[in-house]
């Protein structure tokens, strides 16, 4: 089977988990032996193309014009992504299947369905909607609607959790059939067990790691140090990741004037997370808003105890005082109360650590979650070939054109009679 699959982000290219969810299943994908064409952004340091565990990474850049907002940015990618793509399907005399990630390829996919007639397989990893708590302006409503746009042309929607699968079937309108939830999953060699040697001043650390922005509740976790520190005055707080929240998250640690508390670590590289989540007594997601949280499983593989919001993919992975803890949304007492608890009770903190780990082992590795995404792929390509679907034929001559009529399409309709 050949599969192409479409990307805006892959490593090294990294702006939150939809990059390491391209980057594990496209390898155990071809574990499975499935031949993967990853497509995606190319620039900074990355190479062209490389072979990777037996995925073929091709990037490519977008056109070097100036682009004076985001959504012209992806839109210049799109064209690059798909003028790349036409010239690869030739050359490899077809392939069966095309999986775009998200909005920002929605684009390329669906001109690459039309042109070649391939069945499109999309995976909503979040909705705009849901990221905001509602649609504040234009821009979020356009995304919204491409979101929707992408989700119409599908054969199947994958989500990563129930939670998704809700809010797609609420607020798209999808229907059942045309949604499958098969989840995140994690890599569980990535991450060492051995925990590092106690700080000489006996430093309880909590560590958080996530895109800085504001649904992921990293001011809930400053509102609550002041309660931890009151009962741990050894506790010590890692926050790692960059975002367009940072100085806010920042500006609050200065105003509880908290700053020799708080260490804010930017980006750092998987060895150097791997090593904060073996030193930390407790990792802490207390996410707003979270479609899954690979995060969280990441913690339970590294063996340290998880704290988690009661919210979305999160309220699924974690089962309260069995292998992981759960607080209210939005609620910095609850948030202190649960870490405290894990901090105060060491046999607590050791039955969740067995348990987390015994359920990432065993629940979520990528090689079980590809072989889930390969039996939709082969029902897809069966329907396909049998049903008499509908394309836009025309497309096959000049895909560039047709893109452009329907770019143009949407920014006149917006699709707001169907999607909202």
């Amino acid at each position: 089977m050949k599969i192409l699959m479409l990307s805006w982000e892959y490593p090294p290219q990294t702006v939150g988990g939809l990059a390491q969810h391209v980057y594990y299943l496209s390898k155990a994908l071809a574990k499975h032996g499935a031949e993967v064409h990853v497509i995606t952004v190319g620039g900074q340091d990355a190479v062209p193309y490389e072979e990777n565990e037996g995925v073929k990474v091709h990037r490519v850049n977008p056109y070097s014009l100036s682009a004076p907002d985001f959504r012209t940015w992806i839109l210049h990618l799109n064209f690059s992504l798909l003028e790349y793509s036409v010239t690869l399907i030739n050359s490899l005399k077809g392939v069966d299947m095309i999986h775009a990630h998200d909005w920002l390829v929605a684009y390329a996919g669906r001109a690459l369905k039309h042109s070649f007639r391939l069945p499109l397989v999309a995976t909503v990893h979040a909705t705009e909607y849901g990221r905001n708590h509602g649609l504040h302006n234009n821009d979020q409503r356009y995304i919204s609607d491409v979101e929707w746009w992408l989700t119409y042309e599908a054969w199947r929607v994958i989500v990563c959790s129930s939670y998704m699968e809700q809010e797609l079937k609420g607020f798209f309108r999808l229907p059942a059939d045309k949604l499958t939830v098969i989840p995140n999953g994690v890599s569980m060699d990535e991450f060492s067990t051995k925990k590092v040697t106690p700080s000489p001043n006996n430093e309880k650390y909590i560590f958080f790691i996530g895109r800085l922005v504001r649904e992921k509740g990293v001011q809930v976790l400053i509102d609550a140090a002041p309660k931890i520190l009151g009962n741990f005055p050894e506790a010590r707080f890692i926050v790692a990741g960059t975002g367009p929240y940072e100085e806010h998250l920042r500006a609050m640690v200065r105003e509880r004037r908290l700053e020799h508390r708080f260490y804010f670590a930017g980006y750092i590289d998987d060895r150097t997370k791997n090593r904060f989540y073996a030193q930390s007594s407790v990792a802490v997601f207390p996410s707003l808003y979270e479609p899954f949280g690979i995060v969280a499983l990441e913690a339970m593989a590294a063996q340290t105890p998880v704290v988690v919001s009661d919210t979305g993919g999160l309220s699924e992975i974690v089962e309260h005082r069995n292998d992981g803890m759960k607080c209210y949304v939005n609620s910095s007492d609850s948030l202190a109360d649960n870490i405290m608890a894990v901090l105060g009770e060491p046999n607590l903190s050791e039955r969740l650590k067995i348990n987390g780990y015994d359920k990432a082992k065993n629940k979520y590795s990528w090689f079980n979650i590809a072989g889930k995404t390969l039996l939709l792929y082969e029902e897809v390509i069966q329907q396909s070939k049998r049903e008499n679907w509908h394309t836009d034929t025309w497309m096959a001559s000049d895909p560039i054109s047709a893109l452009y009529a329907k770019i143009r399409s949407l920014g006149k309709n917006n699709f707001n009679q169907h999607a909202h």
